[in-house]
């Protein structure tokens, strides 16, 4: 009996032995998780607002759009190296041989600038207010994508001329390329998103984007044609590109205008500008995601840049000012409701002020 007795024993503490291996082995995985954490805050002054932030991958750069100029900053520093002025209403930024392309929406034009010297080199116009833009290496076309217009416009990135314009049918926001000949753009007051063939200029499929309303930002996994979708009610609309259809939906921050996705780390990224939060989603398959953490960033920390072989997000923030010490909020989603018949139009919302000296860089780092 006590050799049974001990030789159960022994068992048992084979299994404890096993047991606690694979939990250790569990709690080493979940420590290699990425915990993206700030690592430096850089002010860069002004007082102007701003949009996209967009990363040049051969200078380094961070080009950061602030109303008619932009800022040309070094992504390991954080320090201003040059500025682009003399625009009217920029928004984006897009990068193509050794030239780059910013929207004017101010002026309904595409401004070309050298990536090198940061010279202007000359101004395409095309439709009503431009915002996001894209390139797609496959036709080496820089798609601007117009907000106001409701069309986008091609241009040949060898040529700098304008190839051609597609209809939209909406009100489109960002967009994205699969390098194989596809472009993809959210539009915004349908909760859609159309794919279009980028070499054709003609519409392949559209598809709703239920239960996300009112999509803003967007990043692609071309590898498992997945595109997703921020959506300003609070969700990461996840889209199979083959298929034309939303596989799935995770829960995000209020206030989102950019995503990101990482392939190396298959890691997908939302700024929630009001939430002042950075949400982080793992790819667990193509069809399954879950939320690893919601990074504390700033409020007004809106959009967002990654730089996929360093895996460091940027992203910039500023103490805001409200008119009427109204506090800031989410845009509602979907398009505005019409005024009642006889009833005056709703009053327009104001656009907070930067407090001088606060608009920053931050930048995070797993």
């Amino acid at each position: 009996m006590r050799a049974a007795s001990h030789s159960r024993g022994m068992g048992r503490l084979r299994v404890w032995a096993v047991a606690l291996g694979t939990l250790a082995a569990v709690g080493i995985a979940a420590g290699a998780e990425p915990h993206y954490h700030l690592i430096k805050s850089a002010v860069l002054g002004g007082a102007s607002g701003w949009d996209y932030i967009s990363l040049d991958p051969e200078t380094h750069r961070l080009y950061i759009t602030r109303g008619t100029e932009v800022m040309v900053v070094n992504a390991g520093s954080g320090r201003l190296v040059g500025d682009i002025g003399g625009m009217k209403g920029i928004h984006g930024v897009a990068f193509a041989h050794r030239h780059g392309y910013i929207t004017d929406g101010g002026s309904n034009t595409v401004v070309v600038f050298d990536r090198r010297t940061l010279r202007k080199l000359g101004d395409i116009p095309v439709g009503q207010g431009p915002d996001g833009i894209v390139y797609d290496p496959a036709s080496d076309r820089v798609f601007a994508i117009e907000g106001r217009g409701g069309d986008v416009t091609a241009i040949d990135a060898s040529t700098d001329k304008v190839a051609g314009m597609l209809s939209l049918d909406g009100r489109p926001e960002a967009g994205a390329a699969d390098g194989h000949g596809m472009v993809y753009i959210n539009i915004e007051d349908k909760s859609e998103v159309v794919a279009f063939d980028s070499k054709s200029l003609t519409i392949v499929r559209r598809w709703s984007l239920a239960p996300c309303m009112s999509p803003s930002g967007m990043a692609i996994d071309a590898a498992h044609d997945r595109i997703f979708s921020g959506c300003r009610n609070g969700v990461m609309a996840v889209s199979d590109t083959q298929a034309g259809k939303v596989v799935t939906t995770v829960p995000i921050g209020q206030g989102v205008d950019s995503n990101r996705f990482d392939p190396q780390e298959g890691l997908a990224f939302s700024s929630n500008g009001v939430s002042g939060t950075l949400t982080v989603v793992r790819e667990v398959t193509p069809d399954q995601y879950e939320v690893l953490e919601n990074v504390p960033t700033a409020a007004s920390a809106r959009t967002m840049e990654l730089d996929p072989t360093t895996h460091r997000v940027y992203l910039v923030a500023a103490e805001l000012k409200f008119p009427g010490g109204q506090p800031p909020g989410q845009r509602p989603a979907g398009p505005p409701p019409a005024p009642a018949a006889g009833l005056p139009q709703p009053r327009r919302f104001m656009r907070p002020s930067v407090v001088p000296g606060t608009f920053r860089l931050l930048i995070l780092a797993p």
